[in-house]
């Protein structure tokens, strides 16, 4: 009898230490997904990389490096959607929607890849994240420039099959959907579809000629 305590508590020891050792567990959100603040801050690092090494990478470059980013932190198929409206949205075919998202996505790339091109001594930082109605959240954050001044950027994101996305960025609290809604929903009322995709096509070569 004496023995198999001996043996009992042994075996309970091992397990105990077993999971005192183990590394803590994590949510599959946690561990997969990140935080709403943790995608802003992998965006942010990842234009300041591309600032910081400007030069070097070009264009082409800049716009390599931060493709998987956008992919990644944004929700381009939602906000594209959002900026048209649910009936513009419903009266394109499949292959005129993928189209749309595709040429949209590009956009934003090349948008991201032509604004931010040299480092200055800007940073990042992230001010505060609060939830929104619709299970989305806010995330402020502010841009210090070389000369002092700041931009405010406020990302709004909500959860897509398990991970956070932007779908809406406000530049000093100006929406960026609010803008690209006026403008894109007017094309596509006076000229129509191809005369929208035409315009995004024609943005893109600008600002790969023209980085700003």
């Amino acid at each position: 009898m004496k023995v198999k305590q001996l043996i009992n508590t042994i075996r309970w020891g091992l397990m105990l230490v077993i999971l005192l050792l183990a590394p803590p567990a994590f949510s599959t959100t946690e561990s997969e997904t990140g935080t709403p603040e943790q995608v802003i801050q992998y965006l942010q690092s990842s234009l300041l990389h591309v600032m910081q090494n400007g030069e070097k990478l070009g264009y082409d470059g800049r716009y390599k490096y931060l493709e998987p980013v956008i992919d990644q932190s944004h929700d381009i198929s939602l906000i594209i959607k959002t900026i048209l409206g649910a009936t513009y949205w419903s009266q394109l075919d499949p292959t005129q929607q993928a189209l749309m998202v595709e040429t949209f996505r590009q956009l934003s790339i090349a948008t991201y890849a032509g604004r931010f091109t040299q480092h200055e001594g800007e940073q990042f930082r992230i001010i505060e994240q609060r939830n929104l109605p619709r299970d989305q959240v806010l995330v402020r954050s502010q841009l210090t420039k070389s000369d002092g001044g700041t931009v405010n950027f406020d990302y709004v994101l909500h959860l897509d099959q398990g991970h956070w996305r932007i779908t809406n960025i406000l530049f000093d609290g100006v929406s960026d959907l609010a803008i690209k809604r006026g403008e894109y929903r007017s094309i596509l009322q006076r000229s129509g579809f191809q005369a929208l995709i035409d315009m995004l096509k024609e943005k893109i070569a600008s600002t790969r000629l023209n980085p700003q």
